[in-house]
């Protein structure tokens, strides 16, 4: 029963969206700037709504990442219009990063499995934003983390090769 009701509401996103942008096609509307915007928001929204509804967290990723993408174009076209240069990126990947914080968000709420991966992207997304925004001791910050992430990998290394040894030494015990 669940499953037809999954398929029957996606059928029906399906068919709504492919009648919109049919219709756009063909038909000429005059709509101020502004508003066509917010199409990459509208659509990010759409999945969603689809991804919550059906409770299905692979629609809710493309839902995050197009309304992050689309509320970042436009804020940079709007609201933050007035910062130019490499502040418009910083705020773009600011809100690029909540996109991705969003997927995080919704799955939790409304799906039974909530995608924590988003958040490790989002983060790093968002912090390169703010660094970009306010430079100074961030972008200084951000240029250290940029050389020395590969020391990362080696402490992983590391605790996986300790972790390995001490199930190797627990093993050995017990036989």
């Amino acid at each position: 029963m669940k499953m037809r009701k999954n398929n029957s509401v996606s059928g029906l996103f399906l068919m709504g969206l492919g009648l919109i942008l049919l219709v756009g096609q063909f038909v000429q509307f005059d709509l101020p700037e502004s508003l066509g915007l917010l199409l990459v928001p509208a659509l990010g929204a759409i999945f969603l709504v689809w991804g919550s509804v059906t409770r299905n967290g692979g629609l809710v990723i493309p839902g995050g990442i197009l309304s992050g993408v689309g509320w970042g174009a436009y804020a940079i076209e709007g609201p933050f219009a007035i910062w130019q240069g490499d502040s418009e990126g910083g705020v773009f990947l600011i809100f690029l990063g909540l996109g991705f914080g969003l997927i995080t968000l919704v799955t939790a709420v409304f799906t039974d499995k909530t995608h924590w991966w988003a958040l490790i992207p989002g983060s790093i997304i968002a912090f390169v934003g703010l660094a970009i925004l306010f430079g100074g001791v961030m972008l200084t910050m951000l240029t250290w983390v940029g050389k020395l992430w590969p020391l990362a990998l080696i402490l992983l290394g590391i605790s996986i090769l300790l972790g390995a040894n001490k199930n190797k030494t627990e093993k050995e015990k017990l036989v």
